[in-house]
């Protein structure tokens, strides 16, 4: 038989509500560590909106890491994302509680640690893929993405960047092409083609000069 305390017994008299609003804040707002090299954010209310109700394609898979918005760069990141989330995501596995190791082990980081349990489970159950980075380089066609993810994903990021540069390559060059020659109407099968064609009328022009000289 268990002793009973000589402090007495003690019993909550709080309403259930205060209670609720007490559990909630414990769970929700725990403050950032900032100690050093370490720093963490404070959780926020908004955090567990994330987590369960997820607003547009990148919050739904940013379990990922940091995933682009379903429009960027004319949707052309949209099957990389579905790809890694079928290789990523165990069928048994529901995606909040992905997005919840993501907020709660990961500081809803790509780098940072928040829990060290919660972050290794989620790195074992997504077997450690994840969306890093997507930027444009020197030009608006020039995309890189990287990521952490099997080969044959990664093939697919490749290809990805491969076809934006050279649709991207090949307006640009019709642009310029219309800008000499604005009733400009052909279609050009391929940015080769389109830079040849440039590249002549280019001539063209600098004959014409000389000639008027």
């Amino acid at each position: 038989m268990m002793k009973k305390s000589k402090f007495g017994p003690f019993k909550d008299n709080r309403p259930f509500s205060v209670k609720a609003k007490d559990f909630g804040q414990s769970l929700l707002f725990w403050k950032g560590r900032n100690k050093g090299m370490i720093h963490t954010r404070d959780l926020e209310w908004d955090d567990i909106r994330y987590i369960f109700f997820p607003k547009g394609f990148s919050e739904k898979y940013g379990y990922l890491g940091s995933v682009p918005d379903y429009n960027n760069y004319n949707k052309a990141m949209v099957p990389l994302v579905l790809a890694m989330d079928y290789e990523a995501k165990p069928r048994w596995c529901p995606r909040w509680f992905l997005r919840f190791l993501q907020v709660f082990g990961n500081d809803k980081s790509i780098i940072r640690v928040r829990n060290h349990k919660l972050s290794n489970l989620h790195k074992k159950l997504t077997k450690g893929m994840m969306f890093v980075d997507y930027k444009i380089k020197w030009e608006w066609y020039d995309l890189r993405i990287s990521i952490h993810a099997p080969r044959y994903i990664q093939d697919l990021a490749d290809s990805i960047e491969d076809y934006y540069y050279r649709k991207g390559y090949k307006e640009d060059l019709t642009e310029k092409i219309k800008k000499i020659e604005p009733d400009f109407d052909k279609w050009m099968s391929n940015e080769d083609l389109a830079k040849y064609y440039y590249e002549k009328l280019v001539e063209k022009q600098i004959e014409k000069g000389e000639n008027n000289e």
